[in-house]
């Protein structure tokens, strides 16, 4: 028997971040909200309908907001993907991701993003709304003295966690300019963060921060949030018993997400795309190296990088 929801998601324009339900579903349906999963108000819905379609939603941009789809005897719960940032391009909530034995990734408790810099009060307010309590920063020193991060009152422990292979530094990117072939660089790349011994600990202590229940809800960022944030998100699915397909198109999504950020660059050095972008066989590459190294992903996340896959799949997926 076909399901009434096939599928609910929050989308915005672009420039003037309004809000609209778009749905795929049969019947009779209503939406409710709260400000999280276990504090929706049924007492009134936001929005009823019948029908597939695209429902505008007047919502905020400055909190944070969970949702029930009711259609019929079932429910849905979402919230939004891409987080409605004015001054962040790659951020994005991990929840709402299926795994292989059907629990779904828990919404509101880990985030993934590009550089924190260039948030404004507005995006600093959403953030507290979560509330966001941990910051984990992959850039490097020299990164992150350049862009310091704007954070929300709400956050009470950072961990500077530098990984370099994903620099993506001015002199970074000068260095690389001068490679005559950037995949080749970009797929070294990727290889490096799950075989270089500095990288692999520092994974390590990743995913000893995201094991303690107390730094929840948390984001981890580095400069674009599609190579080292990339690859810790893949880690943490993967953790989580999300399949390779998924973990791939979500890591592909990158490339929606930045295409604005870096346009003026890409014009001025159109060789240099490949480095502001992601591409299949980047992460490709990386997943490889560890399948070589380790036979399996998961012999590479329990051995190496002592990851308690009972642990995390009880702090971050639903029952």
């Amino acid at each position: 028997m076909d399901k009434a929801i096939q599928r609910a998601q929050i989308i915005r324009e672009k420039y003037t971040k309004r809000a609209s339900l778009s749905l795929e579903a049969e019947g009779n349906w209503s939406l409710y909200a709260g400000s999280s999963v276990s504090n929706i108000n049924h007492s009134t819905a936001i929005l009823t309908g019948n029908g597939s379609g695209l429902f505008p939603l007047n919502v905020s941009t400055s909190i944070r907001l969970y949702f029930e789809l009711v259609c019929g005897d079932e429910k849905l719960i979402f919230s939004e993907k891409h987080l409605p940032m004015a001054g962040g391009y790659n951020f994005r909530d991990l929840g709402g991701l299926k795994t292989q034995e059907g629990r779904t990734v828990k919404w509101g408790k880990l985030f993934r993003a590009d550089e924190l810099s260039n948030l404004t009060e507005e995006d600093v307010k959403y953030l507290s709304s979560i509330p966001i309590t941990s910051v984990i920063d992959f850039r490097a020193q020299n990164e992150a003295r350049r862009s310091p991060d704007k954070l929300p009152s709400t956050v009470h422990f950072t961990y500077p966690i530098a990984i370099t292979p994903g620099n993506l530094s001015n002199e970074g990117i000068q260095a690389n300019l001068l490679k005559t072939n950037i995949d080749s660089h970009m797929k070294h790349m990727n290889r490096l963060l799950v075989s270089d011994p500095a990288c692999v600990r520092a994974f390590r202590i990743f995913f000893a921060i995201v094991q303690n229940n107390l730094s929840a809800p948390l984001i981890f960022h580095c400069s674009a949030g599609k190579d080292r944030a990339g690859m810790a998100t893949a880690l943490v699915l993967f953790a989580l018993g999300v399949d390779e397909a998924t973990v791939m198109e979500d890591y592909l999504m990158s490339k929606i997400y930045l295409s604005d950020k870096y346009d003026a660059f890409i014009a001025r050095y159109p060789r240099a795309e490949s480095i502001f972008t992601v591409k299949r066989m980047f992460l490709q590459a990386g997943i490889n190296q560890i399948k070589r190294d380790h036979g399996t992903i998961l012999n590479f996340l329990t051995k190496e990088l002592k990851v308690d896959i009972v642990r995390m799949r009880r702090l971050y997926l639903d029952k």
